[in-house]
């Protein structure tokens, strides 16, 4: 069976602060993000919180892309879904350098095939 989908998910360290802080500048990111990995852009939707965070979807016509930021901690959390042809990595890669992340743990999970068995995390210095 083809698998429906690839999802990538990345724990992103060591990130600028005033990055991860800005909503402006992470949707930025992520919609350019999508649109590097040749998705189609539906719909954005982002917030910032206090005294600091941002949380956001970009709704891609192929499935997703999420971030979760932590400032405080120079965290990440973020998630590219994508369906069809598109490669999730071009996109969780883009989002990786434009966070000045220094480190990242990936994993890569094929989706609708059955159980889930997610390998090992794939850790790199950005």
């Amino acid at each position: 069976m083809e698998t429906m989908g690839r999802h990538v998910i990345a724990e992103l360290w060591g990130c600028d602060f005033e990055k991860l802080n800005s909503m402006e500048l992470i949707e930025q990111v992520f919609v350019d993000a999508a649109l590097k990995s040749g998705a189609e852009v539906r719909e954005v939707a982002f917030h910032k919180f206090a005294p600091q965070g941002v949380s956001g979807v970009v709704i891609i016509s192929e499935s997703h892309l999420t971030i979760h930021s932590f400032p405080e901690h120079g965290y990440a959390s973020i998630d590219v879904y994508t369906c069809g042809d598109l490669d999730p990595n071009i996109a969780a890669n883009y989002i990786a350098e434009s966070l000045d992340a220094k480190t990242r743990e990936t994993i890569e999970v094929p989706r609708g095939m059955g159980p889930v068995r997610a390998g090992q995390p794939t850790v790199s210095a950005v």
